[in-house]
């Protein structure tokens, strides 16, 4: 595995990603019951902007970078997922950047668990440093999708699990479907949450199409586009399918991801759209 994610920190998937995450664990906040939070492709957990990986790509100034420390930026949805950052931050200089994991930590109460696992070595060493004085929090440097066979179900019944894999291999958008598959046989009540790139090439219909070929139901599809998709960047923008999302999670976020298309736009051809892949 090649893909280190401290050269795309903070960039637009990020914010996408993470607005996305919140609305999905302040739903799960909404019960007094404990729930465990599972990401399988779970990286570093923080983020130096300042590191020469960040630096050399800047893509965090076209992410993060132009949100921040604008009053106005104050869009429902948009204001506490700036406020999160704020605390990495106290002295109002954008350098750290949370890792999905870390923005998980700030919504779980005291009842609910986190379960991490990332199989590169380097950023689970990192990443069990992020977390090495909470018990709230297991790490487990290994495969995420076998992970899975041993997490799923969780003893409080409830939760959320990221799949959010970096797609370096063609095979991987299978492995997300039978992952998938596999989960939601073991877990049916769980939400699932799944990011995928949108660029020029990626088999991205045929993805979709397979995940309604699973023959699974209430499945939405929230994406985010800055470029035409056939443009040839390496990321024309991103999307993530929710399965069983809490209800009113639609209408939730689409003035945020309005919002969103609009202020990292690249130029006219930028878009969001919340659509039901397969409805309930």
């Amino acid at each position: 595995m090649n893909y280190r994610h401290l050269f795309h920190a903070g960039q637009f998937a990020d914010v996408f990603k993470h607005l996305v995450l919140i609305r999905l664990l302040k739903a799960l906040q909404q019960k007094e019951k404990g729930f465990t939070y599972i990401e399988t492709h779970a990286g570093a957990g923080c983020y130096d902007l300042n590191a020469p990986e960040a630096k050399r790509t800047g893509e965090y100034k076209d992410g993060i970078a132009r949100l921040w420390g604008d009053s106005t930026k104050a869009e429902e949805g948009i204001q506490e997922y700036l406020d999160l950052i704020r605390t990495l931050n106290p002295d109002g200089m954008l350098r750290y950047y949370p890792g999905s994991p870390r923005v998980a930590r700030f919504f779980l109460r005291p009842q609910d668990r986190m379960r991490l696992t990332e199989q590169a070595a380097e950023a689970c060493a990192r990443l069990q440093t992020e977390f090495s004085r909470d018990p709230q929090v297991m790490i487990a440097c290994n495969d995420g999708y076998a992970s899975l066979k041993g997490w799923l179900p969780p003893p409080e019944g409830r939760g959320l699990v990221l799949i959010d894999p970096p797609y370096e291999e063609s095979e991987e958008w299978q492995r997300v479907v039978d992952a998938l598959l596999f989960s939601s046989k073991r877990w049916a009540q769980g939400i699932y949450a799944v990011w995928y790139p949108l660029k020029a090439g990626a088999p991205v219909d045929q993805f979709k199409n397979s995940l309604i070929g699973t023959g699974l139901h209430k499945m939405l599809s929230a994406e985010l586009s800055l470029w035409p998709l056939d443009a040839p960047f390496r990321l024309n923008g991103c999307g993530m399918v929710i399965l069983n999302p809490p209800w009113p999670l639609e209408t939730e976020l689409e003035p945020p991801l309005a919002f969103l298309a609009e202020q990292l736009k690249q130029g006219p051809k930028s878009h969001a759209q919340v659509t039901w892949l397969v409805p309930e």
